[in-house]
């Protein structure tokens, strides 16, 4: 099998993809968080805070 070039649209994608994984990987490090239920909790809290704040304002 011959090796695969630098224009293969598949290795494209799968280039993009791991880069938007490794991307996500490092804010989630950044934020302090390991699963997506913390981003979803993380999410709602800051949902609940935004909106007692237009309550308040």
């Amino acid at each position: 099998m011959p090796p695969r070039s630098r224009e293969d649209p598949e290795e494209y994608k799968l280039m993009l993809v791991l880069e938007q994984l490794e991307s996500l990987r490092e804010d989630m490090e950044e934020l302090g968080v390991t699963t997506l239920a913390e981003v979803e909790q993380r999410i709602a809290d800051l949902h609940r805070q935004l909106d007692e704040r237009e309550e308040k304002g």
